[in-house]
């Protein structure tokens, strides 16, 4: 099907709104990097969170879980799902320390918490790998989902279809910074949910699925619809389930789950009113993004087994598509192209527009307040005006971008991409979540963290690639395990998190921590509480030195903690009560709506307690 005149009117209004919004709010943008990267600093929670919801909703997004769905079935989601008690975690623990820091970007948070010239190394450092070569990694990445979409929809080649939303993106993004970019996901995320939900419906209901009873009972569908792997299948159960939700959430670092916060997530909660709003703003992100998001696309996905059972069956139907980009995430632009009409077909193609561009223009943004606030500024010209630090943020905008389009053009498919990202953030987690609360750890275990994650991660890659260089055997094949996801997944990314995390301790306890003036310092403007303090408040009470009032000594992360707990069995059974509907599994649905209603309560409980604290 070629796209009709009124599905290229479509997709051109979507533009021209799109860069409406845009310019608007790009008003008093370019007067300082405040009001560039942080919107002055005044964003009210809900267009906070719409805004983290749709950064983590890229193009890439759908592709990716109908990769997991059709490769595991709908219980390989649980590879990101698990990811929701990090969310919650930062909703009900950090995101409060985030917003007392009053940082411009989390990085910053190095030379606040850490002393001498390596906690300066360290913050220049992770601004150019992160803002830089890790963010063009991650644009890349989704980029590569945008590339599969122009040319099963819109018949363009590559290279030009990137050029084109490049420079669209890097208009409204350079022009009104954080501001804009806030607002336009505001109307992207709304966009694109439509669109998705519009996709599941019309697929379902075609005469090739038959709804959703017959797509459900479907022979190639009916042994994929578990939300747990069963235990029968020890290395699935191991693999997508086990390890994620009993590892994978606090040990590995993600973009757009950092344990602790970080990232664009800690830039919105840096950007929020107060410190309600900046918990209020993640609170509706992981709720939105873990409980009303990934239906339309499972369903999709689950379609396309029945349409599509194998690659082959894609090759043969888009003979026009590079074969490179033919793996099992193209399976869901493949089903649109394939049964929507002319008018839905424009629409829901511009909805995954809005999705890439909304992903991008904020990974652009982000990793700009790096380069701008972490190096420039704190390196190279220390001296520079607001007007200057904006210029140069437009400019790395635009090399961010370029350098993205050109990595996007030799990947092959988003799994890919999120299991190596996966792969070389194994291990650090648990640093993030504890540096806040341990005084013991210093710059040195940080750098100490990153690099060892990098390079056991190298390791294991050097070591499948040699045992099939050798051998012509793969690591599956070794390890005499035919399933797609493997032993060999689970050993590798353990091993490095154990590798990792031991060599971060074992250095924390080798070298000196901070010196007790930041440490001191950061206590009080923080106020992060606990006995990982108890020895620097101590020392300090020694030298007649009062960090903190008798009245603020009680420690809240407990109840934090349990709120979390209730907040992530509250948002499991919204998503799994919505599943069950699905399902046509009435009795089952019910269940998990007792649960979810139970566990609201306690949790605005015990959520009103933590507030008083």
């Amino acid at each position: 099907m070629i796209l009709q005149p009124i599905d290229w009117a479509i997709i051109v209004l979507f533009f021209i709104i799109l860069l409406s919004i845009g310019f608007i709010a790009s008003r008093k943008a370019g007067k300082s990097t405040t009001n560039f990267f942080l919107s002055g600093r005044n964003m009210p929670w809900w267009l906070l969170g719409v805004s983290m919801v749709a950064t983590t909703f890229s193009a890439d997004t759908p592709n990716l879980v109908t990769d997991m769905v059709r490769t595991g079935g709908v219980a390989s989601n649980w590879l990101w799902w698990a990811f929701l008690l990090t969310g919650m975690l930062t909703v009900f623990v950090y995101a409060r320390l985030w917003n007392r820091s009053k940082v411009m970007t989390d990085l910053e948070f190095y030379e606040l918490r850490y002393s001498g010239k390596m906690a300066a190394f360290l913050r220049g450092f992770r601004a150019i790998y992160l803002g830089f070569f890790f963010n063009v990694m991650v644009i890349a990445s989704v980029s590569l989902a945008f590339i599969k979409i122009a040319g099963v929809m819109l018949g363009l080649q590559p290279a030009p279809a990137l050029i084109i939303a490049a420079v669209i993106v890097v208009f409204y993004s350079g022009l009104g910074g954080l501001k804009s970019i806030l607002w336009t996901d505001l109307f992207q995320f709304s966009f694109a949910m439509f669109g998705a939900i519009i996709a599941a419906i019309l697929i379902t209901r075609s005469p090739e699925i038959g709804g959703l009873e017959a797509l459900f009972s479907h022979p190639d569908v009916a042994d994929k619809l578990r939300f747990v792997p069963s235990v029968s299948q020890p290395e699935l159960f191991l693999s997508i389930f086990l390890i994620p939700i009993a590892v994978q959430w606090w040990a590995a670092w993600y973009p757009g789950a950092e344990p602790g916060g970080g990232g664009y997530v800690a830039q919105r909660m840096l950007s929020a009113k107060n410190e309600d709003h900046a918990v209020g703003a993640t609170l509706l992100f992981n709720f939105f993004h873990y409980a009303l998001r990934p239906w339309p696309w499972i369903v999709v996905g689950l379609a396309s087994l029945i349409v599509f059972p194998d690659i082959q069956s894609m090759v043969d139907k888009f003979p026009d598509v590079s074969r490179q980009y033919i793996q099992n995430d193209f399976a869901y632009p493949a089903m649109l192209k394939e049964f929507l009409p002319a008018g839905l077909l424009g629409l829901v193609v511009a909805s995954l527009i809005a999705a890439y561009m909304s992903t991008t223009a904020s990974q652009l943004n982000w990793g700009s307040s790096y380069l701008v606030n972490d190096f420039y500024g704190r390196f190279y010209n220390p001296q520079a005006t607001e007007k200057q630090k904006v210029t140069f943020g437009r400019i790395s905008t635009v090399a961010l971008m370029f350098f993205s389009v050109l990595l996007a053009l030799v990947l092959q498919n988003a799994l890919q991409a999120f299991q190596y990202l996966l792969m070389i953030g194994a291990g650090t987690g648990l640093l993030y979540i504890l540096r806040w609360f341990w005084w013991r750890i210093n710059a040195f275990s940080e750098i100490t963290a990153m690099l060892a994650a990098g390079s056991f991660s190298l390791v294991f890659i050097l070591l499948e690639n040699f045992v099939l260089k050798h051998t012509g055997a793969n690591m599956v094949e070794i390890f005499g395990v035919t399933t797609s996801i493997t032993y060999w997944n689970v050993i590798k990314f353990t091993s490095v998190v154990g590798l990792t995390s031991t060599s971060w301790i074992m250095v924390t306890f080798l070298t000196k921590p901070a010196n007790d003036a930041t440490l001191r310092d950061f206590y009080t403007k923080i106020k992060p509480g606990g006995p990982g303090w108890k020895a620097v408040i101590d020392k300090a009470k020694a030298e007649n030195i009062e960090l903190v009032k008798e009245s603020d000594l009680r420690w809240d992360v407990p109840t934090g903690i349990i709120c979390m707990i209730l907040g992530s069995m509250a948002i499991y059974s919204i998503l799994f009560t919505i599943g069950n509907v699905l399902y046509g599994q009435t009795a089952q649905a019910g269940i998990f709506l007792l649960i979810t209603i139970i566990s609201s309560i306690l949790l605005h409980r015990f959520w009103r307690k933590l507030k008083r604290a």
